[in-house]
């Protein structure tokens, strides 16, 4: 996939809202999203950001205006092609994460990692290390800080194979020097997958060498 088009998209909680006209996102024309491209998204809390995550992966269709896929409009999408956009077309690190606390740091990375067939344990291990959080592979999840957890999130998310990486809001809880290292090792690994990566931000965001900032 090397493209995701909005256009005159606007969820329909906001279908009545005359406020939009700041956006850069709700009710354009269009708005184009390419592979091997940096995008900042900007949120101001109640702007939407939750949708345009969800409807980015298929999770929610409540808008309107059309979301196009490579052409392809993505209210003509199957089950079956969505499962497939998921698989290898857009990884998403959720906002809360998604996880399994019962499940140990590595199991939890490693869980999408068996599907992939993408990383070897030693890359996997490697990340660990670069994120500072060598020493946690085999803690269970459940026990390790948000901030921890957020790391571990973003390893799972990059174990795939990707066209596009969607990060919401991934260094919320975490320090400059974290933060650093995560953008690197999503850099790498965007440039690795030729992807295009979209992240979402309120307020503080991670510092990349962006293409495009958008306020949402």
């Amino acid at each position: 996939m090397d493209k995701i088009e909005f256009h005159n998209v606007c969820p329909d909680i906001f279908k009545l809202r005359e406020d939009l006209a700041d956006s850069d996102i709700w009710r354009k024309e269009k708005v184009c999203f390419a592979r091997g491209k940096r995008y900042l998204i900007e949120c101001a809390s109640g702007t939407g950001k939750s949708s345009f995550c969800s409807y980015l992966v298929g999770m929610r269709n409540d808008f309107s205006g059309k979301i196009l896929f490579d052409e392809r409009d993505s209210g003509e999408l199957s089950m079956k092609e969505w499962n497939t956009l998921r698989k290898s077309g857009i990884s998403l690190m959720f906002q809360e994460l998604r996880m399994f606390p019962e499940l140990t740091a590595y199991e939890n990375v490693e869980i999408r990692n068996v599907l992939a067939h993408t990383k070897t344990k030693k890359t996997i291990s490697e990340w660990f290390e670069r994120l500072g959080l060598g020493g946690r592979m085999d803690s269970m999840l459940g026990l390790m800080s948000f901030g921890q957890q957020q790391r571990v999130a973003l390893m799972r998310a990059l174990v795939g194979k990707f066209d596009f990486l969607l990060l919401d809001e991934p260094t919320s809880h975490l320090d400059d020097v974290n933060s650093e290292a995560m953008a690197k090792l999503i850099n790498e690994e965007a440039e690795r997958n030729n992807a295009g990566v979209i992240v979402t931000s309120i307020g503080r965001h991670m510092n990349m060498d962006y293409d495009k900032v958008y306020a949402l």
